[in-house]
């Protein structure tokens, strides 16, 4: 199906704070006072659905809110108390380090075989695994790209070329039915999903929402380029051995060609992907603004601890034997039968 065919519902509420913003947001209440985020765990379901609530707006908005609501000065007075409450905890949890190349050759070291949610997808992995890491990460792969699209303003040079060439892939290279958030449409509908953007935005875990929250807000702030930068790096530098063993995993389940393909086109795309963004991006970045060094090592090391957050709930519940989800999609009806 076409990812652009309707706009998402707000989605049901998972504690006082994000009860009160879709109630304001809905001409039902008033807003959250000042100070709001000060209680709520800076990772939790209610911080984590009300950040990503208020970032939705930038994106394609929800059904039943008025598109004014996107610019509201008191909603992004709220907004930044959030913002601030989360890049708190990233900051203390995240070693502070000057040292961008440590950082990158972190990443650059492949997890012990057997370690990691794509080795055990690769090798033991059921349909129904692979179903529930779909519907969560849909959560950014319909909307992939976007959030490093609002770096680009603020480059230059080789860095903006750079960019611009990655994110004109991610785009399909100018073809509708290659933009990488309609091949993940195509996967999810291998996998008998519903495809719509923002479908399963119940069902996404605290720690997926942290994640997508982090590309949101550090594109949304010109001062998180640098930051920006690093998490996309960090996603280029992963993605291709890492969507290698999602396309075995795809394909050893039978799940379906354009499930598969959706995989194996990243192994060879992000493989060169990497190279631009490492010397062309960064290299770029740096040679124009050195003093971001520290917030590009920031974005690398912060992408890497909230995947660590994720992997690890998706492990914990699958190793348990129980859904990885925030709730059971058994209310909704699929786009097509199961």
């Amino acid at each position: 199906m076409d990812v652009s065919e309707k706009y998402p519902n707000l989605p049901q509420a998972r504690g006082e704070l994000t009860a009160a913003l879709i109630e304001y947001l809905t001409g039902s209440g008033p807003l959250p006072g000042p100070g709001c985020a000060e209680s709520c765990d800076p990772y939790g379901n209610d911080l984590q659905l009300a950040l990503y609530v208020c970032y939705e707006l930038h994106y394609r908005g929800f059904a039943e809110v008025d598109p004014k609501s996107e610019w509201d000065p008191e909603l992004l007075k709220v907004r930044a108390d959030l913002e601030d409450h989360f890049l708190d905890a990233l900051r203390a949890d995240v070693p502070h380090s000057d040292d961008l190349e440590s950082a990158l050759a972190n990443i650059l070291v492949e997890p012990i075989h057997g370690c990691g949610v794509s080795y055990f997808l690769q090798d033991d992995g059921e349909l129904w695994h692979l179903r529930e890491y779909a519907m969560q990460r849909s959560l950014y792969h319909l909307k992939e790209a976007d959030p490093h699209a609002w770096v680009l303003p603020r480059l230059r040079g080789r860095a903006k070329a750079g960019m611009a060439a990655v994110e004109f892939d991610e785009y399909g290279g100018g073809r509708a039915e290659r933009i990488h958030a309609q091949l993940f449409a195509d996967l999810m509908t291998d996998l008998h999903l519903n495809a719509a953007y923002g479908h399963y935005l119940d069902e996404g875990s605290a720690e997926m929402l942290a994640l997508v929250n982090l590309m949101s807000l550090c594109g949304l702030h010109r001062r998180l380029r640098g930051a920006l930068v690093g998490h996309f790096a960090a996603v280029e530098v992963t993605s291709s051995p890492a969507s290698r063993r999602m396309a075995r995993a795809m394909k050893r389940t039978q799940a379906g060609p354009a499930a598969e393909f959706f995989y194996t086109e990243h192994v060879e795309a992000d493989a060169v992907h990497e190279q631009v963004v490492r010397h062309d991006v960064i290299g770029g970045l740096l040679a124009d603004e050195p003093q971001l060094e520290a917030d590009v090592a920031f974005g690398i090391r912060a992408t890497e601890h909230l995947e660590e957050l994720l992997g690890n709930r998706f492990l914990n519940a699958w190793q348990a034997g129980v859904t990885s989800l925030h709730r059971t999609p058994t209310s909704r009806t699929p786009s097509c039968s199961a």
